[in-house]
């Protein structure tokens, strides 16, 4: 398994399965190295993808991996990956979010990331926040 940062080439895989953002907004994610993948080969296994909240702060936005790639310890090897970059460009915080209906809550909990706020909109289970200090 490889990780590494998205290329163009990459597009077409990943929007297929992330619904959560355009295609052009992907794209413009993958050319500012805002998107990372783990592949086994040429096969995609997973992804995550950042941005900055307050235009100052890393904020993971998704990590995903599919079925056949999960509890194998992708998703932590991704997490310390995106820490140690963001360390590299001199962050001291991260920060990311998981319904509260979602298992990723705890996988973040174990990962160091502290509660650090929600966010509740209409019609959606609680947000909650993570932040962590690196």
């Amino acid at each position: 398994m490889e990780i590494q940062y998205a290329k163009e080439y990459d597009l077409e895989a990943i929007s297929g399965c992330d619904e959560h953002i355009s295609k052009e907004e992907l794209l413009k994610s993958i050319l500012d190295n805002r998107v990372v993948v783990v592949k086994d080969g040429d096969k995609l296994c997973g992804w995550f993808r950042y941005n900055l909240f307050w235009d100052n702060t890393p904020f993971l936005n998704m990590i995903f991996l599919l079925d056949e790639y999960r509890h194998k310890g992708l998703g932590y090897r991704l997490m310390i990956f995106w820490e140690k970059e963001m360390e590299k460009k001199n962050y001291n915080l991260l920060m990311t979010s998981s319904l509260s209906n979602e298992d990723a809550q705890h996988f973040y909990r174990k990962l160091g990331y502290k509660d650090s706020g929600c966010l509740l909109l209409k019609s959606e289970p609680l947000e909650i926040l993570f932040t962590k200090e690196i």
